[in-house]
């Protein structure tokens, strides 16, 4: 159904989506012998693992076994190999020993390359060397030394490679937020196989048997991270095997649930179709299924009558207590670009009628919600100045019950005369007024923003240079909580002191959102500026996970070195302001049926018409 036809339908939880009983496929298990990879973990996790020898089992939807393969590629639902791909793995996967990687454009806009360097299955020593002088350069081979292997194949890059290192966590695993900037230099490169693994053995994670105090995971969502791990088999020669090792959370700090991996993992997957050509991949049936699962885990009807997604503190790249649980902006803009995506590469059939409905609406209502509610600057504050509370009726300006006195001191004078934001979050009687930089780059990159709105944050962002940028780019958020605020919200977080992580620490990885949001709008020169900046220091810094202070001048008391994601953001930053072009498969386009469904919505609230008109309401 189109958009503008969806605003006027009730869509309150009744549908029901038909998925024809389609699971993801599993992967045949197969054994392999002395492997060497170095990081692969050659130890048994203290949790269980589902050898290959055991049957699938099935308890409702959830998976029961751990994904145990050696096999040369991911097979498909119904058994049979992946045949659907060879065509198109023949015209983008040519194996090359050596050669250029220059980029050419396909007839579809996609990007290819010439006498492309296939690194499927290759070992790493054969990889080009790159020059030493050179910080791209640099990066390149850091990033590459960063990939891990499964089965002799490229599946992902760790989120950390520091040797100076004695305390590794989490750090030596696959996360799917930090991997997506890797996945897209590596799109860009022209280095398609390993963006090719990573989504599909991903998928074969999702909603797995893995619990959090005897509750399994929806069904749906995706691990946070995996871990490649390389078990002995019983009995001599020393085989082995190779086995994937997901977390849905219930390892990690603080035991939340990622809500961002899902999204990301569409937003990936249309960007890999886009950037090669290739969309056999998001044709075949498990992938189709695996983003139903995730809509309708996302669509899933609850108590709360926002259209936007309420989840819990620590779900997203802010993975520790930071006082954004509820309706955090980040999540909202990575939710609607995901419908975007989702949108664009479901294909039509009876089963997802009810759930491409369901998609436009709260395409519509998101888009309205966001624009209108969360939207500030320095005439809306004026209004919030000035607000009457304890109003009750339909056409009440103060929709939300938000008391003026909430307006913080540091606001007055951040908010600058040309310019504005989007609020960090807005719950009953709360705005949380601080300024989140991933979730506004990404209003702009998914046209969550209007054009307008986004030319507003660009010119923010130039007038706070000094606060948001200064030193090393970019702040994760303004201002930090200190005090008092920062004892309640954070816990005491020593890791979250002010201006420091979290609590508006500088992270190098948000360069490639900045980029991507710049030339968008046709400012390339503003991402230009930071990257500049970023080089004087980032890599005699030793790449690090992020900075401290006010104006970012120390590497972060707990930072890692050689942290992936600051790598691969700034690669693609670089690659994007060589080849604006190459941006246009990361960005999302309003459509004219959204813009006319949002104008019927506009045009029909309450308090945007005359007093004495007929009331008409929508329900979304």
């Amino acid at each position: 159904m189109a958009a503008s036809e969806a605003v006027l339908q009730v869509v309150c939880g009744s549908s029901s989506y038909d998925f024809h009983s389609v699971r993801p496929n599993k992967s045949k298990g197969c054994k392999t012998r002395r492997r060497s990879s170095v990081h692969v973990q050659a130890q048994i996790s203290s949790r269980p693992f589902y050898a290959s020898h055991r049957k699938h089992v099935f308890h409702g939807t959830n998976k029961l076994e751990s994904l145990v393969c050696n096999c040369k590629r991911v097979e498909n639902v119904n058994g049979d190999a992946n045949n659907d791909h060879e065509g198109a793995r023949s015209k983008f996967d040519k194996r090359q020993n050596s050669g250029s990687l220059d980029q050419i454009v396909t007839d579809n806009g996609g990007f290819t390359s010439k006498d492309k360097l296939h690194i499927d299955g290759l070992n790493r020593d054969s990889l080009h060397k790159v020059g030493e002088n050179s910080v791209e350069d640099e990066a390149w081979d850091l990033l590459r030394s960063s990939i891990v292997y499964y089965c002799n194949n490229p599946i992902g890059t760790i989120a950390a490679n520091d040797p100076s290192s004695t305390v590794i966590l989490n750090y030596d695993q696959v996360f799917i937020r930090d991997f997506i900037p890797s996945g897209i230099a590596f799109l860009l490169k022209g280095e398609y196989d390993i963006v090719r693994n990573f989504i599909l053995h991903t998928l074969q994670l999702q909603s797995w048997e893995k619990t959090m105090d005897c509750h399994s995971p929806g069904q749906g969502l995706m691990p946070a991270s995996f871990k490649v791990r390389t078990i002995l088999l019983d009995g001599g020669d020393a085989a082995t095997e190779d086995v994937l090792d997901p977390d849905f959370g219930e390892a990690a700090i603080g035991r939340v649930a990622p809500v961002d991996s899902g999204l990301w993992w569409i937003i990936l997957l249309r960007a890999y179709g886009k950037c090669t050509g290739d969309l056999s991949v998001q044709e075949r049936v498990d992938v189709q299924t695996g983003i139903k699962m995730i809509l309708k885990l996302c669509l899933a009807d609850g108590f709360d009558m926002f259209p936007t997604l309420l989840v819990t503190d620590g779900s997203c790249m802010i993975d520790r207590r930071m006082g954004i649980h509820g309706h955090p902006l980040e999540i909202q803009a990575l939710f609607y670009s995901a419908l975007l995506c989702a949108r664009e590469m479901l294909t039509p059939e009876d089963g997802s009628a009810d759930l491409i409905r369901a998609l436009n609406s709260r395409l519509v209502a998101l888009s309205f919600h966001i624009r209108e509610y969360y939207w500030i600057d320095m005439r809306k504050v004026n209004e919030i100045y000035r607000y009457k509370t304890e109003e009750y009726s339909y056409d009440a300006v103060n929709k939300f019950n938000i008391y003026p006195e909430q307006i913080p001191p540091w606001l007055v004078e951040f908010m600058p005369s040309k310019g504005g934001y989007l609020i960090g979050n807005l719950q009953p009687a709360h705005m949380d007024f601080r300024f989140f930089s991933l979730g506004n780059l990404w209003s702009i990159v998914s046209s969550l923003a209007t054009a307008e709105q986004s030319h507003a944050i660009l010119d923010l962002i130039e007038a706070k240079w000094a606060e948001l940028v200064a030193d090393m780019p970019f702040k994760i958020c303004y201002p930090a909580l200190e005090g008092q605020e920062w004892r309640i919200i954070t816990g005491s977080d020593p890791k979250n002191t002010p201006w420091s992580y979290h609590n508006a620490g500088s992270w190098p990885t948000l360069l490639w959102q900045l980029t991507v949001a710049c030339i968008k709008m046709n400012r390339a020169d503003i991402a230009s500026k930071a990257v500049q900046i970023a080089e004087r220091r980032i890599s005699k810094d030793k790449w690090p996970e992020y900075y401290d202070t006010k104006r970012a001048r120390f590497i972060g008391k707990q930072a890692r070195l050689f942290q992936t994601w600051s790598i691969a953001g700034y690669l693609v930053a670089k690659q994007l302001l060589a080849n604006p072009d190459a941006a246009k498969f990361l960005i999302n386009e309003e459509d004219s049926e959204l813009i006319n469904a949002l104008s019927c919505i506009i045009s029909a609230n309450p308090r945007r018409r005359k007093r004495g008109r007929k009331k008409q309401s929508f329900i979304v």
